[in-house]
């Protein structure tokens, strides 16, 4: 082992730096509530601007408690494969896909024996 290594030292040690001389930002606590029950409480800087919603654990947007006309972004309801498939194909041609896979399917099927 080198001599350069710092031993007796490894992960969930304690830090060798300390934090004598650090001065701390001034805080403001932001209280969120959620529509489904949940709250929130988060430590923001005093100069930082505090936002009139939070994103809840659950998803959802949560409110500042005490806020006035707080304006909510709009929820995206989230894109499935089908919407995707839907952006790429029309109904007419999924219809004639399917087709021509069930053509397929039928024609291996009457080609195969039967089973035993």
């Amino acid at each position: 082992m080198a001599d350069r290594s710092l031993r007796g030292s490894g992960i969930g040690f304690q830090s060798l730096e300390s934090e004598e001389g650090v001065e701390f930002a001034e805080r403001v606590e932001g209280a969120y509530d959620c529509p489904q029950g949940h709250s929130t409480v988060l430590p923001l800087a005093l100069e930082a601007e505090v936002p009139d919603y939070w994103q809840c654990r659950c998803g959802i947007f949560a409110l500042l408690r005490g806020a006035i006309n707080p304006q909510l972004p709009t929820q995206k309801r989230q894109r499935t494969h089908w919407d995707m498939l839907l952006e790429r194909r029309s109904f007419a041609d999924l219809e004639s896909i399917l087709a021509e896979r069930l053509e397929i399917l039928r024609d291996r099927r009457a080609t195969q024996p039967a089973p035993v």
